[in-house]
């Protein structure tokens, strides 16, 4: 979409955030956290307490995504951070997620759409623009673990890490298969 424009989240971004993501926190109450969080950790948060973490990421100014808009109004979200944020990523039972190696990386770990601008390419320019975020913010490596396998519908959720084909037209190369994801990786 040619639109579109990119942004960090940054705290006076907080209300359009809160718009997309809505009274369920973007899908299922998550509010983004679900990789920020074990899964013990997840399980146990309360739905307004992951708000309260996404949205103290926000105002403490650690950026942790990036959100689309099309004629001014939010319609999508990327969630962009260094891997070591992620605690799930570390956790001793991680699988889908584990790290490949010890390489210093950022993930793009999440995507939310509005239903109003699914398929329309905002999860590709979102992808895109997390590059140029990552690498001014001093990563070297970006990485993802997209679904790997064509799936006729989305009923469990499981594109909010997004696909592979997209993550391949954006450069990413495959590191490595892992059951229905693959691990991606690029230089920024």
């Amino acid at each position: 979409m040619s639109d579109l424009a990119i942004h960090a989240v940054t705290a006076d971004r907080r209300v359009d955030l809160l718009e997309l993501f809505g009274a369920n926190g973007a899908h299922s109450n998550c509010w983004c956290t679900w990789l920020l969080l074990t899964n013990k950790q997840f399980n146990e948060t309360p739905a307004e307490d992951r708000r309260a973490i996404l949205l103290g990421q926000v105002d403490d100014g650690l950026e942790p995504g990036l959100l689309a808009y099309s004629d001014g109004s939010p319609v999508g979200w990327c969630a962009v951070a260094p891997r070591e944020r992620y605690a799930r990523m570390n956790a001793p039972r991680a699988i889908s997620h584990k790290a490949v190696d010890d390489q210093p990386a950022w993930v793009v770990s999440c995507f939310f759409i509005a239903s109003t601008h699914r398929n329309t390419g905002v999860a590709t320019a979102l992808l895109e623009a997390t590059v140029h975020h990552a690498r001014t913010h001093g990563a070297r490596l970006l990485e993802g673990y997209p679904w790997d396998k064509p799936m006729k519908d989305d009923a469990w959720g499981t594109m909010f890490v997004g696909n592979l084909a997209m993550f391949f037209n954006a450069g990413f190369d495959v590191v490595e298969h892992r059951g229905n994801r693959a691990v991606v990786r690029r230089s920024v």
